[in-house]
């Protein structure tokens, strides 16, 4: 049986001492002092490991049903979502107004991290409605905000997102569900959606579905797409709940992983719908749902990777085979236990490195969507669109890629249900798929973020590490180890860049048979980054005389194991992409 436990103490590390929040600029930052961002993280953590971490197992055995149109959620499900609604944790981040905390972003994503590596079918509830109160507080009416966010927010409900259907997914511009005016200014919905999470469950008084459908007469493709609100339950005039509308959970789909949360097929009969946004903008309006779901999804890639250490680490502390070459570590044994032997701490190293240095990453991203939203800063704004795909992308392929090594890390016992470790292989591998495939995420790094603004916001990123770089050039302890591979590391992504710029107007297959490469490259380099601001904050805690010694000098000890390790391989991506479209692009299609 897996177990878990919050790491609160790095996330603290990284709040305090790598970004510093107290000192940032950012209006609501200057109430996260040491001891109050503790106080939540110690109640999150506790929530997630006695709470959420023992549903896990159950949730995936169990899974979701569906009879006579009810899905029932797996046993302890409600339970523990009824304490985690009663504790404020649905939306941390949300209006004060409609009885949000109004507490930052970076707060949301820290907890949200353990809530999701204790159970991650059981966050995404949580996570698609954060994503729903977010669309609607962009792009509602004050009355469409005064009807939906306060239960929503309070948690009593629940909200989706409708994008999917059965002939079409990524080209939503094919979607034929249809919105029919009336005349009380409300719409008749009709279609079908299918992979809806959380389209139906018994856990929340009202679902209130954000659908996107086409109103007749309307432009052709994705710029005809409207969106609206489709609640299960019509709301009254007086907030209550009336009747039932016309729409019904037509299935359950029979998945890899996250047994416990439901994905539904989503039938809508002329169901009563609210336009949200203007008419014919609805991707506008779903954009601010998606962007954030893509950063969320970027968190399950790391939350399910640390879980996965957190056990296999343990495993390897405990389980007797062989002896170390140098000589016998537990002499009184049988035999040592693995971690001596140095293709496991390789395993480990890999998944530790990635894991600290990917909750960092986020986190800074955390940091400028906050920047953005709360301070009004569009530079942030930019960066972060830039960053949101590779965050996506890099940190869920990595993440899946980190919980198969803690499989790995088990032998054979990791093939067995009895360690866990296959569950969190096998829930970790959706977010490499929903929200944007990672392909798609490429694309849309190569194909639209890096002309954003003209090309001025990656030159910004590029002028960003070398102002890094030059500030901190005198600090002779972290040079050699951090500030030179991140440098070669960033003249690596530079290059590919310019090849996209050089080669890309000659050939567009140039650049989109190299943007899964570049997507990784630049990843490596934005945990190349966190690992040297960590790298900084470490050394300089351990100057001062901390008293925590262990702590900082096996941060350092992992940053240069990343830095060594990992981030040369921006080099292999660099040689991929300059090698353009031919190898890629000459076998006939009749061929393969």
């Amino acid at each position: 049986m897996p177990s878990y436990t919050a790491p609160t103490k790095d996330t603290q590390f990284l709040l305090q001492e790598v970004l510093k929040v107290t000192e940032q600029d950012i209006p609501g930052y200057e109430d996260l002092d040491a001891e109050f961002t503790a106080a939540v993280l110690e109640e999150a953590g506790k929530l997630a490991g006695a709470v959420l971490a023992p549903t896990n197992v159950v949730g995936d055995k169990q899974g979701c049903t569906l009879e006579n149109g009810v899905v029932r959620t797996p046993e302890g499900f409600k339970a523990a979502y009824d304490e985690l609604r009663a504790g404020g944790w649905c939306a941390l981040d949300a209006d004060p107004e409609y009885g949000g905390q109004g507490m930052p972003a970076l707060l949301n994503l820290a907890t949200g991290e353990y809530f999701s590596s204790a159970n991650m079918a059981f966050q995404m509830y949580f996570g698609l409605t954060h994503g729903a109160i977010s669309a609607i507080a962009a792009h509602g009416s004050d009355a469409q905000k005064a009807t939906y966010l306060p239960q929503m927010i309070e948690g009593s409900w629940s909200g989706t997102m409708n994008l999917t259907e059965p002939h079409c997914g990524t080209d939503l511009g094919l979607i034929r569900t249809k919105a029919e005016p009336q005349t009380d200014g409300s719409y008749k919905i009709t279609g079908q959606k299918i992979w809806i999470s959380a389209g139906e469950h018994d856990m929340t008084d009202n679902i209130v579905h954000l659908v996107l459908a086409k109103i007749p007469g309307g432009p052709d493709g994705i710029k005809g797409i409207s969106l609206f609100i489709v609640p299960k339950f019509l709301v009254d005039e007086d907030g209550a709940l009336g009747e039932r509308n016309a729409l019904s959970c037509g299935g359950l789909e029979e998945k890899m992983g996250i047994h416990g949360n439901a994905t539904c097929v989503m039938n809508y009969d002329g169901a009563t719908g609210y336009l949200i946004g203007e008419m014919h903008k609805g991707m506008r309006a779903m954009f601010t749902m998606m962007n954030e779901a893509r950063l969320l999804v970027g968190m399950q890639g790391y939350a399910q990777a640390s879980v996965a250490y957190q056990n296999a680490l343990g495993f390897a502390q405990d389980r007797l085979q062989g002896r170390d070459v140098t000589g016998a570590k537990n002499p009184d044994g049988a035999a040592d236990p693995i971690i001596v032997h140095p293709d496991v701490r390789r395993n480990l190293l890999d998944q530790k490195s990635f894991v600290e240095g990917a909750r960092a990453f986020a986190l800074w991203g955390a940091e400028l969507i906050d920047r953005s939203h709360r301070g009004g800063d569009a530079e942030a704004e930019a960066l972060i669109s830039l960053l949101t795909p590779v965050i996506k992308g890099f940190l869920t392929d990595k993440g899946f890629d980190a919980t198969v090594l803690a499989q790995q890390t088990l032998g054979g016992s990791g093939f067995t249900q009895e360690w866990g470790l296959e569950q969190f292989v096998r829930d970790a591998r959706i977010a490499m798929i929903y929200e944007g495939t990672n392909g798609i995420q490429s694309l849309d790094l190569v194909g639209r973020k890096l002309g954003l603004n003209g090309g001025k916001t990656i030159m910004g990123f590029f002028d960003m590490i070398k102002s890094f770089l030059k500030e901190n050039e005198g600090n002779a302890a972290i040079k050699s180890d951090f500030l030179d591979p991140l440098k070669a590391a960033s003249k690596d992504l530079q290059a590919a860049a310019m090849y996209f710029m050089a080669e890309g107007m000659k050939n567009p297959n140039n650049a989109l048979s190299g943007s899964y490469d570049f997507m990784h490259l630049f990843g490596h380099v934005c945990l190349g980054y966190m690992w040297a601001r960590q790298a900084i904050a470490a050394q300089a805690a351990l100057d001062a005389g901390a008293s925590d010694r262990d702590f900082y000098e096996a941060k350092l000890a992992t940053g240069r194991y990343y830095m060594k390790r990992q981030l040369p391989a921006t080099a292999l991506h660099l040689a991929r992409i300059q090698s353009g479209a031919e190898p890629v692009m000459t076998l006939e299609a009749a061929n393969f």
